[in-house]
């Protein structure tokens, strides 16, 4: 956003860090923090027909608009403490009439520097008159999508569906009923502002009612926005997720969120992506893992197991004689891909299996192991730790 961007007239008694939930001292990662919070909480696409959502919306994205952007913030902090400290006569007090304010910060500031900051702020001072309606940039999107376990590590194109504000299809914002001719606003007279009275004691500009800002008007209205020049546009937008996305991570996609106003930058895109599970393999930052059943005579004997990779040949996992059950084994290189484009390792976790029927050869042979290594004490060691 342009830190030079007009602010209307009724900001100055707007409490923007109130909307957001923050404090005044607040950082900018912190007002951008919660403006992302609340921004995706009232979302229109995420709540259709839900008008106190939209309301918020619209609230919360005015309010990072202006303390969201430096420069904007500090002439909004210094407005805000000019009304506080009484900066500016209450209704009434002192003064007949209305008082422009233009006059009373050009008094107070001898005739530029403040006078001049605050013209700049709340939109008028030299040349105020003659100003054109200034660029708008789009608003933030956001959306999500699910790509499955292999095509996270490799990563993916995917198309997305967005939805947004944008110029009229049928007006290409004019917001006049096509084949008719503009003609000058006769409520601003062509300005884009008119001047109004705040508290009944002072005056200042704000966006003209009549005709938005654009300074033209039609007689006859856009059918299709009914002269607002804006509407609802639906788009397909390639997006390259990367390689070794992790489940629940957000990318930004600079320029593809909502259309500019008036020439304005397009906003960005989030998209937040899911990872579907593999039925076979985990993850473990660059690592990928796996669960290796074994049974409990390899496990005492010692053996050599085939295991699976994920997309290349079977590797033999050594399993020593006297492995116990949960011991990981490491495979260099059969992991996930890193960005320098080297590979993790592959993670391997013998589970020890117990089976749930034996043969009579089987049991037979079971119960001569244990009469063999019945003097072994296998539990002496808990009930003296207990006991201690």
């Amino acid at each position: 956003m342009s830190s030079n961007d007009g602010i209307r007239s009724d900001w100055a008694t707007k409490d923007f860090y109130a909307v957001l939930g923050v404090s005044k001292s607040a950082s900018g990662d912190e007002i951008k923090k919660a403006y992302r919070k609340l921004a995706r909480a009232n979302h229109p696409d995420s709540h259709p027909g839900d008008t106190a959502k939209h309301e918020k919306f619209k609230q919360v994205a005015e309010a990072y608009d202006v303390i969201g952007d430096a420069e904007k913030r500090k002439k909004y902090d210094q407005a805000r403490e000019l009304f506080a400290s009484g900066g500016f006569p209450a209704g009434g007090a002192g003064f007949s009439g209305n008082v422009n304010i233009e006059d009373l910060l050009r008094d107070r500031a001898g005739g530029g520097g403040f006078g001049d900051l605050f013209g700049d702020f709340l939109g008028f001072g030299a040349g105020a008159r003659r100003q054109q309606p200034r660029p708008a940039r789009g608003a933030d999107l956001e959306t999500s999508t699910t790509i499955g376990f292999v095509e996270a590590l490799e990563g993916i194109t995917v198309s997305l569906p967005v939805a947004s504000d944008a110029a009229c299809p049928t007006c290409s914002g004019t917001g006049g009923k096509p084949g008719t001719s503009p003609h000058r606003c006769p409520t601003c007279e062509g300005t884009g502002f008119v001047v109004a009275s705040v508290g009944g004691a002072f005056s200042m500009n704000e966006t003209c009612p009549g005709c938005g800002g654009r300074q033209l008007v039609y007689d006859e209205a856009c059918p299709t926005c009914h002269g607002r020049g804006r509407g609802r546009a639906s788009r397909t937008i390639q997006a390259k997720v990367p390689a070794g996305v992790k489940d629940g991570q957000r990318i930004r996609l600079r320029g593809k969120g909502a259309p500019g106003e008036r020439g304005g930058p397009a906003g960005d895109l989030y998209v937040t992506v899911r990872v579907r599970p593999d039925r076979v393999f985990g993850r473990k930052g660059e690592n990928l893992t796996i669960d290796v059943p074994i049974s409990f005579t390899e496990a005492a004997l010692g053996a050599q197991v085939k295991v699976p990779t994920l997309g290349g040949e079977p590797v033999t996992l050594k399993i020593p004689a006297g492995t116990p059950n949960g011991r990981t084994f490491r495979v260099r290189g059969k992991g996930a891909r890193k960005a320098d484009g080297s590979r993790g390792d592959l993670l391997a976790t013998v589970e020890v299996q117990v089976p749930a029927h034996l043969s009579d050869e089987a049991r037979a042979a079971l119960e001569a192991y244990a009469a063999a290594t019945a003097g072994t004490p296998l539990r002496a060691g808990l009930f003296e730790t207990a006991e201690g």
